[in-house]
């Protein structure tokens, strides 16, 4: 594994506290992605080898499942919901105003590391609708200008 030393070390121990659970392969891949932000695709055979998969199972799971990132994400991550009432409300023209604002679509990162733009599929904050959640504050009722406002008061540190 070429991962630098202290993934390699999160990466080996998360599996090794759990490739013996029944259905390991989701908990050390959360595991993962919760240690060092991502499933990097270093790990990715160092797992299928120790639950006896192949790695394109492995690697099946991990492109699936849009929560799994196989990059290292920003330093920020916009997610904004993708639910029914939110695009009742002018979440697909947000959608499509935030991709442009930020120059990146779904899943992808700012080329100075500072954002990463996600779906999410409801941020429980229907009655506002559309919502927006930045790192781990969701806003309600946003619009352009609001989206705008709050990606600079991010980049200004004033979140």
């Amino acid at each position: 594994m070429t991962l630098p030393d202290p993934a390699r070390i999160a990466v080996e121990r998360i599996i090794t506290d759990n490739k013996d659970k029944q259905g390991a392969l989701l908990p050390i891949l959360h595991g993962i992605q919760d240690s060092i932000g991502h499933i990097p695709p270093e790990a990715v055979s160092v797992i299928a080898d120790e639950l006896n998969l192949s790695r394109a199972e492995v690697h099946g799971v991990v492109s699936f499942y849009h929560h799994f990132r196989q990059s290292p994400p920003g330093r920020h991550t916009i997610q904004i919901c993708q639910a029914e009432s939110c695009q009742a409300m002018g979440g697909s023209k947000l959608t499509k105003h935030a991709k442009e604002c930020l120059g990146i679509d779904f899943h992808e990162t700012t080329a100075d590391q500072e954002f990463s733009l996600e779906p999410v599929y409801c941020l429980g904050n229907c009655a506002c609708s559309p919502a927006v959640m930045v790192d781990d504050e969701v806003y309600g009722r946003v619009t352009d200008d609001g989206l705008e406002q709050l990606l600079s008061q991010v980049r200004k540190g004033q979140q």
